[in-house]
This record gives C-alpha cells, structure tokens and sequence, in this order.
C-alpha cells in the first residue's frame, strides 16, 4: 500500500464519500450534478471564472504598460506547483515521517493527481492573488511603496480568503487530518492556525511583494519563477517562532495569534488610514468580482448552517472588512467608463 493512500488517507477520504485507493492517476472528470453537495459546482464555477476574469485583467493591464499583473498571475502558478505536490504526497519529498498525511481535497468535477488536486484549487492561486493585488492597487496603496502595499495584501487576503477557508472542511469540500498534531493543530475550530496564517496571508503578501520588485518594471519568465519559488521561504520564517515550541500546542496558539493579530492590526491600519486621490478609474474587475466573490459565499453560509460557532464568528468578522475594504474602494475610486 502507499503511503500516499495509508490508514490516516484512507479514513478521511472516506470521511468525504471516496476510497483513495479508487482514483485515477493523471485526471478524473465527473459530471457537476454527481458532487457531494450543490455547492461544490457553485463554487468551482465561482473560482475558476474568477481566474479567467483575473488574466483577461492582467493581459489588459500588460497591454497597458504594466505587467505587474500578469507576472502575478503566473507567478502564482509557479507557487502552486512547488507547495502543493508537498502537502498530497509527502512521502515523494521525504517529509512523510516529519509530518505525515495532512489532508485531502474532495471529489470535484476536475481532479488531478489521484484525485488529490482540484482543477478549481489550481484555478483559486492566480484569481485570489490577482483579487488581493488589484484592489489593493485600485485603493493606490501600493503607490506609498511595496512593503506597504503587500502589508494590505496581507490583510486582505486575510479576510477574503477565511471566509472561504473556514466554511470548507464543514461542507467537505476537503478534510484535515485529525490525527496530525504537527501540522494540523492548533486550529480555530476546523481550520489549523498555521493554514490560516502563513496560507492565507504570507505567503500572498511575499509573493506579491516579490512580484511588484522583480517584475514591477519589466517582467521575464526567470524573475516570474523566482518568485513562484522564493514565496515558500516567507512561509517558513513567519512560521518559525511557533516551529520553536512544536508540542506545546497552547504556546503555538498563542504565537500564531499573535501573528494573526498583527496582520489584522498592520493591515487594517494600512487599509484605513490610506488617503489619496483617485489617479485612475477603478478596473471592471476589481470592481465586479471581489463582491461577487462575497456575494457567492455569503450565500454558500447562509444555506450552510448549523457549522461551527468559531468558524462563524470569525467569518463574519472577515465578511464585514472585506465589505469596509470595498466600501473604501467605491468612495475612493470612481468607475471605469464604459
């Protein structure tokens, strides 16, 4: 048997209404009415136009002069390629006895690597980082420099994304493992506190800083991949202070807390106290599909309920500043013409 379908992989797969064992290699395609629930469709059709949208944006904007965009677009790709194959198959980088098996997606309409990698999660990488960028950069943030700009993609990507992350492992759109001590704890109700912290707001912020100066004035495929690659090493920084007291799981949560707030605190006061006056009207996609973004999760958790009351709390903590970002986004920026 492979450790990559062991005893903890078969027990949460199953826990998701599959067998790892009975899987296809390369890719698998499903009919979209044969998910497990009405939201998995819903979902992929909202990620993956959003990808679509994001690079129709980013081949404008490098049209337009800027190639900022695009070269985060595919630097976001080149990210995705080298964390991913890590997490689903451990035992292929001799990490399987340090951490184990950590989780596993559900069944989508697209799958990938035996069944382990959605064709919607590849699609989420260059639509999330091109949702931070863009409206941090509509807001004119990242005109005071790129530190600061990536702080406020920090925390935007912050508030967008926990409201995707924390309704997942509810509606089983995938699974950690609840053995794993390492990885997967300690967490804010099903969402590991390392997953919230260096997934959904470091490594984006480091990415996109590492785009906006290697690329910001001329883009080349070398510096998209060194960014793709540099990313992960942010992640592993911003996680060491909690790495030292590995065991001690309320230290951990406390360390990561601590992060986690100061992402909240750097990030918002960034986001708040920005003034500047509008250089440019606001894209169609920075004004279109982050609210429709919201929008569809807002309604994935209202049909969604009862789910955790952390998780929900702290979603709706998220949903009410990404709405105060937009609503800062709309005074601030007048609209494109038509």
């Amino acid at each position: 048997m492979s450790t990559a379908c062991g005893p903890d992989a078969e027990a949460v797969t199953r826990g998701l209404g599959f067998d790892c064992h009975d899987v296809s290699p390369v890719v698998s395609v499903r009919p979209p009415w044969q998910l497990g629930n009405w939201t998995m469709p819903l979902l992929e059709l909202l990620v993956v136009g959003g990808a679509v949208f994001a690079l129709v944006h980013a081949v404008r904007r490098a049209r337009a002069g800027d190639p900022v965009n695009l070269a985060l677009w595919w630097a976001s790709l080149v990210y995705l390629l080298v964390t991913e194959p890590p997490l689903y198959f451990p035992e292929w980088f001799g990490l399987d006895r340090r951490y184990g098996f950590i989780f596993a997606h559900n069944r989508f309409t697209v799958q990938f690597m035996g069944d382990r990698l959605p064709l919607y999660i590849v699609a989420f990488y260059p639509m999330f980082s091109q949702l931070a960028y863009e409206l941090v950069r509509s807001l004119g943030i990242f005109r005071r420099g790129a530190l600061r700009g990536s702080v406020a993609v920090a925390f935007v990507c912050q508030v967008f994304y926990e409201v995707f992350d924390q309704i997942g492992p509810p509606l089983k759109w995938w699974a950690w493992n609840p053995g794993n001590r390492i990885v997967d704890r300690p967490a804010l109700a099903t969402v590991p506190l390392t997953s919230m912290l260096l997934f959904a707001s470091v490594s984006m912020a480091a990415m996109t800083y590492l785009v906006v100066r290697l690329a910001g004035h001329r883009a080349s495929v070398p510096k998209v991949l060194l960014a793709g690659v540099l990313t992960p090493f942010a992640m592993v920084v911003a996680g060491l202070p909690a790495s030292l007291v590995q065991g001690h799981t309320t230290a951990q949560a406390w360390i990561l807390g601590a992060e986690l707030a100061l992402v909240w605190l750097a990030g918002g006061w960034v986001v708040a106290t920005h003034r500047s006056p509008p250089e440019e009207p606001v894209p169609a996609f920075a004004r279109y599909y982050p609210a429709s973004y919201l929008g569809v999760l807002a309604v994935i958790w209202l049909g969604s309920f009862p789910v955790p009351p952390a998780s929900a709390l702290y979603a709706l903590a998220c949903f009410l500043a990404a709405g105060l970002v937009l609503a800062a986004l709309y005074r601030a920026r007048r609209p494109a013409p038509a």
